[in-house]
């Protein structure tokens, strides 16, 4: 492991700590978190499933008919998918995004019918 891997370990893990005790302590920033939470899971889920597939944002874009600053904004969640793109999404990364009642929307591979 590099210097530069274990600075990014420790960056995240400082995060995690800090939004965790933000969560104890105030309860408006809980409550933003828990509204905000589906959000931040699926841009995380997306980014994964796209980076699965060994694709950069510029690619994933020439396949969704895109540009890379949409997949950019989409990804740090300043712009929500319309269904159309998330459908374009879907089929360039063989996935699903199934909305439930039971979970907010996801990211699944994609099973063969």
């Amino acid at each position: 492991m590099n210097n530069s891997e274990i600075a990014e370990i420790d960056v995240e893990a400082d995060y995690d700590a800090h939004v965790a005790e933000m969560e104890a302590n105030d309860p408006a920033f809980r409550e933003d978190c828990d509204r905000l939470r589906p959000q931040y899971e699926f841009r995380k889920a997306l980014i994964s499933a796209r980076i699965a597939a060994g694709l950069t944002q510029r690619e994933m874009a020439e396949r969704t008919g895109t540009t890379q600053p949409s997949i950019a904004r989409l990804e740090r969640g300043e712009r929500l998918p319309t269904g159309d793109t998330l459908y374009r999404m879907a089929t360039a990364l063989s996935v699903d995004f199934p909305i439930t009642t039971k979970e907010p929307l996801t990211v699944r591979p994609h099973r063969a019918a």
